[in-house]
């Protein structure tokens, strides 16, 4: 999920939406206010997202980094458009049914 702080969804003037209940690392639970939606830009690639209002950061998450097909590179601490893809989107999907 993408979550991003309160001071950034009030800047933003996001609309709140009903609230999402969100475990953290250490097991705790919780109710958080989840806002909507967020147009999300990185190189030549975007997605729209809703956020979860959470911590004193943006965390881009996996849905936004799925939504943009891009690929990361935790031993050069980098994220980048899919390689095998790099000039259009390419989403993976289960199945495309043919219509005749």
């Amino acid at each position: 999920m993408l979550c991003i702080p309160e001071h950034l969804a009030l800047q933003l003037g996001l609309e709140k939406e009903p609230e999402r209940k969100v475990s953290v690392a250490d097991e705790r639970r919780r109710k958080v206010p989840y806002v909507g939606s967020i147009k999300v830009d990185f190189g030549n690639r975007f997605c729209y997202v809703g956020a979860l209002v959470l911590g004193d950061e943006v965390l881009l998450g996996a849905v936004p980094i799925e939504g943009m097909d891009l690929a990361v590179a935790p031993g050069r601490r980098e994220i980048t458009v899919d390689p095998q893809s790099p000039n259009i989107l390419h989403a993976r999907v289960k199945a495309i049914q043919e219509r005749y």
